[in-house]
């Protein structure tokens, strides 16, 4: 059996089976992609639920494994040198998923180039700006009289739908086959139904955007991993 007592997470968060990969996670587009990907792999896996709350991700408990205070992270017992190997940040647990279970992350060095490609597009893309836009279309920036921060974020969400339905003409997901790049972007644009800005953005004017998250949420594995953890703990 795995040894996981040094992880000071435990004290918060115990692992009931410390042989498996543990997740801290919450389900937010960040969050999800952790779980999904788990899911499509087949890797087997317990998940914790850690709330946004500065109780949970501000605790020493959940710093102890990310100073950046940002869910999701993970702990897998199984490192890839026979000892237990702590990761955060969503793009690279995805990449490290990937390459432990051999899974979507294409068949040859350029398929994985191009796939890592669209995960960073959207780690320093479409994750960013939208969720500024979220931020001053639904949230407190919503309610600041300069409206220039807001309309900047809007601009820019158009820039990236432009930039993603392009890409995908003539494809049914993103870089070849199913992908991690997917699984980094199609939460995403889910979240803009919670920012309700999907009107303001034009989506439906991308038709292959709108249509490749049709095919995303479709996906038994994806419809699992959107409820997990969930948002109570247990």
């Amino acid at each position: 059996m795995a040894d996981l007592s040094n992880f000071s997470i435990n004290d918060k968060w115990p692992a009931k089976d410390p042989n498996v990969l543990q997740l801290y996670s919450f389900p937010t587009p960040n969050g999800v992609k952790a779980s999904i990907a788990l899911e499509e792999m087949g890797i087997p896996y317990e998940a914790h639920t850690v709330t946004l709350s500065d109780a949970d991700v501000k605790s020493p408990e959940f710093l102890s494994l990310n100073p950046n205070n940002k869910i999701p992270a993970i702990i897998d017992p199984n490192g890839p040198d026979g000892t237990p190997l702590t990761l955060f940040e969503s793009g690279a647990i995805l990449i490290y998923l990937a390459e432990k279970s051999g899974k979507l992350i294409g068949s040859n060095a350029t398929e994985k180039a191009h796939i890592i490609q669209w995960v960073m597009f959207q780690m320093g893309g479409l994750g960013p700006m939208f969720g500024q836009l979220g931020f001053f279309s639904k949230f407190a920036g919503s309610q600041w009289e300069d409206k220039r921060p807001q309309q900047r974020y809007i601009d820019e969400a158009k820039r990236l739908l432009g930039v993603l339905d392009g890409a995908l003409e003539g494809k049914t997901w993103i870089a070849g086959d199913y992908s991690v790049a997917d699984i980094a972007i199609a939460p995403w644009l889910r979240a803009l139904d919670f920012y309700e800005t999907k009107d303001v953005v034009g989506f439906y004017d991308h038709k292959n955007v709108a249509a490749y998250l049709d095919r995303f949420l479709e996906r038994p594995a994806v419809e699992k991993g959107l409820q997990i953890p969930p948002r109570e703990p247990a």
